[in-house]
């Protein structure tokens, strides 16, 4: 199992709890310009606790991106290996009723995103603060309801239409390659509708697009229609090397992976590919948030600008294995270095909103027909 693959993509679920007192906007408290950052003041402590992905994540960050941030700005990061799933927001919220900070900085899942917007956890940034904001794709910037921003887009990765090239010669152009007879039981598919965004890939298949799943009908059909390929499926998987084994061995030869570990491990010489159907790959991110419990705001506006900036991205893609979260034209990616990691493609942007307001429904429903 190579490296990549220790990478913490999981969504957790969070108990709504009560409104943070108290707390503000991000605000900067100095006078003296961070260098080479002038439109953002130095705060008088130099420290910023930046929480990340365990593993690779944390790993990359620490030799790749974290000594450049510091080198450039004179702020030290004091990395923080985030838990996965549910229990790091539930850290940080617990931590911000007692007005503490694990981390100023955090990254988190899309999911984690919207239940800490409910509860009102993130901080707003000034993004006249971020200028290099202005460069992040639209619907990687997180917004509260009333336009302020919560969220930035930090790394982007995509899951793909993988195949064993043995048992697979040439590659599928579809994600209807699923639901094929011909590939009965040699599916491994991932095992919860939070994570597999396979009701996404339904409702782009075969219903149009991803607003298909607006309505509880149109739910509805997506689970009937993707209950239809469960003779298909072999294994439902929670443990990424499970899977990833056995798509090298070629016992499970299709399925759906990370674009970056399976270009990774054919790399390596395993007999394994990555597609992009015409549908479009899965595109998941996780994005930049403060939680409001932080007093290092101004230090957190240096480091999301320094993050969004295009030489970093591509170093990101180059290093740890993400999916720029800008437009590839305003990075130095070569078509290689670009393919590697992501697609021009139009993607499935998966329907986050849905796993923050109906997800007891939905889990329900994944469980009587699709794992059940």
């Amino acid at each position: 199992m190579t490296e990549t693959s220790q990478k913490t993509r999981t969504h957790g679920g969070f108990s709504r709890r009560a409104l943070l007192a108290g707390a503000g906007t991000l605000a900067a408290t100095a006078a003296i310009g961070v260098a080479g950052f002038p439109h953002i003041a130095r705060a008088q402590a130099k420290t910023l606790k930046v929480g990340v992905y365990g593993g690779y994540f944390k790993e990359s960050f620490e030799k790749h991106i974290f000594p450049e941030f510091s080198k450039a700005t004179g702020i030290t990061v004091e990395p923080v290996a985030e838990p996965t799933g549910e229990a790091w927001l539930v850290q940080l919220e617990q931590a911000a009723r007692a007005r503490q900070a694990p981390a100023d900085v955090s990254m988190m899942s899309q999911v984690a995103m919207l239940k800490g917007m409910a509860a009102e956890l993130w901080a707003p940034f000034d993004l006249s603060k971020i200028p290099n904001a202005s460069k992040v794709l639209p619907h990687l910037i997180n917004k509260y309801p009333d336009g302020k921003v919560s969220g930035i887009g930090a790394v982007s990765w995509y899951i793909t239409l993988v195949t064993n090239t043995k048992a697979y010669p040439e590659p599928p152009t579809s994600w209807a390659a699923l639901w094929d007879p011909a590939n009965k039981e040699k599916l491994g598919l991932l095992a919860l509708v939070s994570n597999s965004f396979l009701l996404e890939v339904t409702a782009a298949t075969f219903f149009g697009g991803t607003k298909h799943l607006d309505t509880e009908q149109g739910q509805l059909d997506a689970f009937k229609k993707l209950s239809e390929l469960k003779n298909n499926v072999k294994l439902w998987y929670r443990d990424e090397a499970q899977f990833e084994a056995a798509l090298k061995s070629g016992e499970i030869p299709m399925g759906q992976y990370y674009h970056d570990v399976t270009g990774l491990a054919a790399a390596d010489g395993n007999p394994v590919r990555s597609t992009f159907p015409k549908e479009g790959g899965i595109l998941d991110s996780g994005s930049w948030a403060v939680t409001r419990a932080s007093k290092a705001g101004d230090l957190a506006h240096v480091f999301v600008d320094y993050m969004c900036q295009p030489q970093i991205q591509a170093l990101l893609s180059r290093k740890v294995g993400t999916a720029p979260t800008i437009d590839r034209k305003l990075t130095d990616l070569t078509d290689k270095e670009f393919a590697a990691v992501s697609s021009d493609i139009p993607p499935i942007i998966p329907r986050y909103d849905l796993y923050q307001t109906k997800s007891d429904w939905l889990n329900q429903k994944w469980t009587e027909m699709i794992v059940g």
